[in-house]
């Protein structure tokens, strides 16, 4: 006869994942990892007790929502919570196989010993292991209305999918993305060599940032391009020494292998590596789905699907194109892919050299990540017959372009800002007088004809656009 868990070993199990209800703190190693930017926001969504609602912390693998789920605990102890009215379960243990939240709730309130039965802050770790999972919080959340319920899972794609078909208005959904630049050098600890600057723009004044050791912020940059979305690799240099082993198994391979498949019943795993291969190879190139077909020898009408499932999995993001005039095509025939994350190029293939060929499009798929942590708002870029602007920022209320942005890993456009000739015929037709141009270290004001361009570092461009994203999110608050 077959034998089952018993309820002791499940007791056991529980009491063991959760430490603090005897030592009155969490592990030490999770304490001494600092925490990320992202941390502030996400912590308000926990305390808030006014609105009935879980929260869902979702994002790619290996970006860190365990440790921010135990800072968060640590955090809750600190401002006064019992030890013991905070439970974590790890959804994917064996051990929990097959029971409902709501038991795992249940059997988690005896371990503790407590008879009071309000108040609890429950954590569900990996809850995509959880059949049914968006089904079973709903009704957690509608029972038990004093207690409050956060879960997190790798699987983002499903967990946005089943939070918004099941979740209306009980859920809330924070997503954790791979590390922004500026999340980078502040976990480094290296905030001392950043140095704010204004510069001018339209009418305004505009806070940017750069650093006072340009070689040693270019030097990180790289180490960001090649290792830095993720936080337990910046730290071991074991892992950046065979980053391969490390991303391409932990993360890619878990992705492409399992969870994609399984979440929308992909039958050829072979094709879908084939195409995210050839995507992060040429990260920042234009494609097109014929292009695409021809260098993956994946059938057309099969690609396009696989680019959605790959940016459900927060792999790859499209930006779309504009002509020379900033009007939108009818069809989107050509168009951008950019990998979320530059490090899962090296990983991949190898790192690169500040030489290599491919780091000019490897920087601006960096200064692109930045940009994709804002839910709210995606560039463009421009491209015609015999020209083509790197960056556009269209307005909302006007359709129109705002800014322009030329990405380049060089100094010769500081020296010689004539050569601009796409940027200067492109800001000319639509009427922008203050792009911006990234260089290595060169940086300053620069009057070419009706443009004043103003020339960035690549790195103190890409740090900007992480810092002020985190800045504007605390300012407007998470969406739901």
């Amino acid at each position: 006869m077959l034998k089952e868990v018993s309820k002791k070993q499940v007791l056991d199990r529980i009491r063991f994942e959760n430490p603090w209800w005897v030592e009155g703190h969490i592990e030490t190693d999770y304490n001494e990892m600092p925490r990320r930017l992202y941390f502030d926001l996400f912590k308000p969504l926990v305390y808030e007790r006014d609105i009935r609602r879980a929260v869902v912390l979702m994002g790619p693998r290996r970006v860190g929502k365990t440790v921010m789920l135990f800072h968060l605990v640590e955090d809750m102890i600190q401002h006064g919570t019992d030890p013991k009215k905070i439970i974590f379960i790890t959804i994917e243990n064996p051990i929990y196989n097959n029971m409902s939240l709501e038991q795992l709730f249940q059997y988690a309130q005896e371990a503790t010993g407590l008879q009071d039965e309000n108040g609890w802050n429950v954590i569900f770790d990996e809850i995509q292991y959880c059949r049914d999972w968006e089904v079973h919080l709903k009704s957690l959340v509608d029972s038990y209305r004093k207690d409050k319920f956060i879960v997190s899972g790798s699987a983002a794609a499903a967990l946005k999918f089943a939070s918004n078909e099941s979740g209306a208005g009980r859920f809330t959904d924070f997503m954790l993305p791979p590390l922004t630049f500026n999340e980078y050098i502040s976990l480094k600890g290296l905030d001392r060599i950043i140095t704010p600057i204004n510069l001018k723009w339209k009418e305004h004044i505009a806070e940017f940032y750069t650093s006072s050791h340009l070689d040693e912020l270019n030097r990180h940059f790289l180490d960001y391009i090649n290792f830095g979305g993720y936080p337990e690799v910046i730290f071991s240099e074991k892992i950046q020494a065979n980053p391969g082993r490390y991303i391409r198994q932990d993360i890619v391979d878990k992705v492409l292998l399992r969870d994609l498949p399984s979440l929308y019943g992909i039958s050829d795993t072979r094709e879908l590596n084939s195409l995210f291969t050839t995507i992060a190879y040429n990260s920042g190139s234009e494609f097109s789905l014929e292009t695409l077909s021809k260098q993956s020898q994946v059938p057309k009408n099969t690609i396009k699907k696989y680019i959605e499932y790959l940016e459900a999995a927060y792999l790859i993001k499209r930006v779309r194109r504009i002509d020379q005039s900033g009007r939108r095509f009818k069809r989107d025939n050509f168009f951008k892919i950019y990998l979320t994350n530059p490090s899962l190029r090296s990983a991949l293939f190898s790192p690169i050299t500040s030489t290599d060929e491919m780091i000019g499009n490897m920087v601006e798929t960096a200064i692109f990540a930045q940009w994709m942590h804002r839910d709210w708002f995606t560039p463009w870029y421009a491209r015609w017959t015999n020209g083509e602007v790197d960056m556009v920022g269209i307005s909302d209320a006007t359709l129109k372009p705002v800014w322009a942005l030329e990405i380049k890993w060089t100094n010769r456009y500081f020296k010689k800002p004539n050569e601009l000739k796409s940027l200067y015929r492109f800001c000319m037709e639509n009427r922008l007088s203050y792009p911006v141009v990234t260089t290595i270290d060169q940086e300053g004001e620069k009057d070419y004809k009706e443009l004043t361009i103003q020339f960035l570092p690549s790195s103190s461009y890409a740090y900007t656009v992480g810092r002020n994203t985190l800045d504007k999110k605390s300012t407007r608050g998470v969406d739901t």
